[in-house]
């Protein structure tokens, strides 16, 4: 099997074992949040002063499909839009106390999924490493292809 399609079938089924293992857990904790709800309040959660476009640039989806989900976010109580008093033009976001509370709840159980793989990766860092690498170099050709494109 040619080694570039043999790649992406493990990691395909690297993602989908994640998933697998995860997803009952987080359907019950997180029950009634959509993923693409969830990343949005992790990405938001994880940086300040976060606007439309820097988190459709971060999540690679259209700023309309990022409006759509903030504005879903807003009327369920988990995120505010504000605006600085020096920049009237930009909105920007922030979680509210629930919205905290689903980013901590997240924040949890992807804790407790590394510690449950930390063992794979403390026993390989050479391998770790070498992956690491060629992920980072992969990454660094899409994120040319993505230039192109836009």
């Amino acid at each position: 099997m040619d080694v570039q399609v043999q790649f992406m079938a493990e990691l395909s089924q690297l993602i989908d074992k994640l998933s697998f293992l995860s997803r009952d857990q987080l359907k019950i904790a997180l029950k009634g949040y959509k993923p693409a709800e969830i990343h949005t309040i992790e990405f938001i959660g994880e940086h300040s002063e976060t606007n439309v476009t820097a988190i459709a640039s971060a999540l690679y989806v259209t700023r309309g499909a990022v409006s759509k989900i903030t504005k879903r976010l807003i009327s369920r109580g988990l995120i505010v839009r504000y605006q600085k008093p020096d920049n009237q033009k930009e909105v920007y976001f922030k979680l509210t106390a629930q919205g905290q509370e689903v980013f901590e709840i997240h924040k949890k159980f992807t804790n407790y999924f590394m510690q449950r793989d930390e063992p794979i990766f403390r026993d390989s860092p050479d391998a770790v490493a070498t992956t690491l690498a060629f992920l980072h170099q992969y990454n660094a050709f899409l994120d040319q292809k993505i230039t192109i494109k836009k």
